[in-house]
């Protein structure tokens, strides 16, 4: 047990070193470049999460509803991973129990995203493949319990590992910890079980995108089927695969972090904020953007609350929701 507990907590240990170190006049700075950066982008998400719910078209059709809760799963992990970096370069402590929540937050979503990218898929999958059982496979119910089973899903891995500990050491939620996802471990298989889970989380979706991007690019051979349909399935499936890839580079940034904290630490502490911006808040930021931007629909109601301009909606949009 012991050396399970010293082996997943080593790379804390090395982060704290190079936490405590960062003393200069950067400090702040860069605190305020991490926090402007990310509420801007929280702003942008939450006038895309109001815009969704603005409208009954966006409320009740199956892709709109998986697109809002991917802006609103995004937005949580921005919150909860720059609280988590805002309490490393203070090289603050806190209450374990305070830890483990942020890390709720942060490990739940940064699950949810590409699991819910796999379902946004399936459901272009079915538009295209399968058009006359479109409406009736993907009703406003079955898609709110479809998301409520890729919740559970995202929220498995950390779930466990909370409930374990809250069996074995229920005390130790009142310890102050230096907040990383390494303290919350106690046993070595929980570590195990992260990475497996996770790894055969992002294989699954894989698959599935790229299975429902070739199914939808036979499905536009077909004489029956809609070619311009047809072809912006295939082009948003597509956009799922690169979406998903965006994703994984959260995964670098702990490699990178590791990697030069050990090797150099100096230029560690230089570039930890670019690697912090680069891998995790620019591509879980711009995703959503992107997705929202090439929408026909969403778009012009979308730029009109942004710019506080609501009376500059196109008049066929308006038509078109009111319908």
């Amino acid at each position: 047990m012991d050396e399970a507990n010293f082996s997943v907590e080593e790379p804390s240990f090395i982060y704290q070193q190079a936490y405590h170190i960062q003393l200069d006049g950067l400090l702040i700075t860069r605190m305020v470049i991490v926090l402007s950066t990310s509420l801007f982008f929280f702003y942008v998400n939450s006038i895309m999460f109001f815009t969704l719910r603005s409208k009954p078209v966006f409320r009740e059709t199956s892709r709109y509803i998986l697109f809002a809760n991917i802006v609103f799963s995004d937005s949580i992990l921005l919150l909860s991973n720059t609280v988590i970096y805002s309490f490393a370069v203070a090289y603050l402590y806190v209450f374990k129990a305070v830890c483990a929540l942020v890390m709720l937050f942060c490990i739940t979503t940064y699950t949810f995203s590409p699991l819910n990218l796999a379902v946004m898929s399936l459901e272009r999958y079915v538009a295209i493949c399968y058009p006359l059982h479109h409406a009736e496979i993907t009703t406003q119910k079955r898609t709110n319990i479809t998301i409520g089973v890729v919740w559970f899903l995202a929220s498995l891995n950390i779930v466990i590992d909370l409930f374990y500990t809250t069996v074995t050491k229920p005390h130790s939620f009142n310890a102050p910890t230096f907040c990383t996802r390494e303290r919350l471990l106690i046993d070595k298989w929980q570590l195990d079980l992260f990475h497996g889970l996770n790894g055969f989380y992002f294989v699954t979706v894989a698959v599935i995108i790229i299975y429902t991007y070739i199914a939808i690019i036979v499905a536009a051979k077909s004489v029956s089927t809609d070619k311009d349909s047809a072809k912006k399935a295939r082009n948003t499936v597509l956009l799922h695969l690169i979406q998903l890839g965006l994703c994984l580079t959260s995964f670098l940034y702990g490699v990178f972090e590791r990697m030069l904290s050990t090797i150099d630490l100096t230029l560690y502490l230089n570039i930890r904020v670019l690697l912090f911006f680069v891998l995790i808040i620019l591509p879980r930021c711009l995703s959503p953007l992107i997705y929202g931007l090439r929408d026909d629909i969403f778009r012009p109601l979308f730029l009109s609350y942004f710019r506080c301009r609501y009376g500059n909606i196109k008049p066929a949009v308006i038509l078109y929701f009111t319908k």
